[in-house]
């Protein structure tokens, strides 16, 4: 995601989010806060059709946001935004990835467990207005037992 970017998915973020979405103002703070926050878009024939974004925190990486257009859904271009994501976590060193995600976000809910998310928290009307419920959710890059290791030779 570009500067340039930022008013596509500003329309994009108001249709998806009419209540509770970023305002333009926390876009650009967003960008400025890279590289330690990276976003990406979703482009069909130049135009923004889905952004995502991570924050990479040291072991744990946070989802920030994923959004898709309606008029492009089923096409699996949330799953495509969530594995740059996990990608762009493992290169960072993270150990995990964790997200909310409304609890009446059924579609998104199931793309998350299809890759691996499970929820470990509720947090009880966290979304607002509306007092809705927030699933706290987890994927470990390395489950238990795995472990990425090098061995030097002693030459």
């Amino acid at each position: 995601m570009s500067w340039t970017d930022l008013d596509d998915v500003d329309a994009l973020e108001r249709l998806l989010f009419p209540a509770d979405g970023w305002s333009l103002a926390t876009w650009w703070a967003e960008l400025a806060a890279r590289p330690r926050r990276e976003y990406v878009v979703a482009r069909v024939a130049d135009s923004v059709v889905g952004y995502a974004g991570i924050d990479h925190g040291g072991d744990t990486a946070d989802v920030m946001t994923i959004g898709v257009s309606p008029r492009v859904g089923g096409r699996g271009i949330g799953r495509i935004l969530l594995g740059e994501l996990i990608g762009r976590a493992v290169r960072e060193g993270a150990d995990a990835v964790l997200l909310e995600v409304r609890a009446d976000n059924i579609a998104a809910i199931g793309l998350y467990r299809g890759a691996g998310f499970e929820t470990i928290q509720t947090r009880r009307r966290y979304y607002q207005p509306g007092d809705v419920d927030a699933l706290v959710m987890r994927k470990l890059l390395f489950p238990q037992g795995d472990s990425v290791t090098t061995d030097k030779e002693d030459r």
